[in-house]
């Protein structure tokens, strides 16, 4: 092994607007006191429940993916796992994403900076009520 994950960065026009948006959709805690780095109008982080980090960086000129338009590609995606997609879709788009695409079983969003992201039905194998 090199070195660890530190946190998986997404590039945008608002990171602390981003950042909410995470939180709001995963839980957790914006701009946390954390010596790896410094917060502020240019970076914003997210400390997620199960201890990962999501940090947003202001790009100047940030150009968001299309999806699914390889001419401007998705660069990375989450996927983010729910209990029933059709119950809490509503408050996805109330959080401000919006919904690109219908699959088989999941919903491509893109977030209020354009990235997408899917949200996918947890496996039976991990319900709670299994």
């Amino acid at each position: 092994m090199i070195g660890t994950l530190q946190c998986v960065v997404l590039d945008c026009h608002y990171p602390a607007g981003l950042a909410h948006f995470y939180a709001a959709l995963l839980g957790g805690e914006v701009d946390r006191p954390d010596p790896r780095w410094s917060l502020d109008e240019e970076w914003s982080t997210v400390h997620l429940p199960g201890g990962q980090v999501l940090g947003f960086q202001r790009v100047e000129d940030y150009r968001p993916p299309i999806w699914p338009d390889p001419g401007h590609p998705q660069q990375l995606h989450l996927d983010i796992e729910v209990e029933d997609i059709s119950a809490v879709e509503q408050r996805v788009v109330e959080l401000g994403a919006e919904v690109k695409d219908r699959e088989a079983g999941w919903t491509v969003f893109v977030d209020p900076a354009g990235h997408p992201f899917c949200l996918i039905p947890r496996r039976a194998d991990r319900r709670a009520d299994a």
